[in-house]
């Protein structure tokens, strides 16, 4: 049975909550077990390349159904959500495997709430951090100003292989 103190804090709660859930409306979620969804792509940047400083490692890219159907329609449904693992490139005894974690960089399909990023919502967590969040409210300069030159493949830069 409910107290007056109970009863309290759970209106409390349900008057926050909205304002919790509003406040993070453009926020992306850490994809839990994206290692069981399709693997789409493997790649490495290596030393030269244009982008090594902020992206140089090996990349595996895992898409949910959703987004594995963008892929073959060419344009991604809401919902679709492709993640890049991004680590250390290890170069050892005429091998490359991967090194320690980088960043977990994720792309949301979201049309409504990121309509000023093409329908993308962007973020990246830390290595081994899934809590920590580290592009934020800084996703159109991070992310999308670059995505914004796959306009013509719905801002995404892999392909199906």
């Amino acid at each position: 049975m409910l107290n007056v103190k109970s009863t309290i804090t759970l209106a409390t709660l349900a008057f926050l909550l909205p304002l919790t859930c509003a406040a993070d409306d453009n926020s992306v979620a850490y994809p839990d077990g994206y290692r069981d969804w399709r693997h789409i792509k493997t790649m490495i940047i290596n030393p030269g390349h244009p982008l090594f400083n902020t992206f140089g490692g090996l990349h595996q890219l895992y898409a949910n159904a959703p987004a594995v159907q963008g892929y073959r329609d060419g344009k991604f449904p809401d919902g679709a959500v492709i993640v890049f693992d991004l680590s250390e490139a290890v170069d050892r005894d005429n091998t490359i495997t991967a090194g320690a974690p980088k960043v977990v960089g994720v792309m949301t399909k979201d049309s409504r709430r990121h309509a000023e990023t093409g329908g993308w919502g962007f973020e990246g967590f830390a290595a081994g951090d899934r809590l920590r969040p580290t592009v934020g409210a800084n996703a159109a300069t991070a992310c999308f100003e670059c995505h914004r030159s796959e306009k013509a493949h719905d801002y995404v830069f892999s392909r199906l292989e």
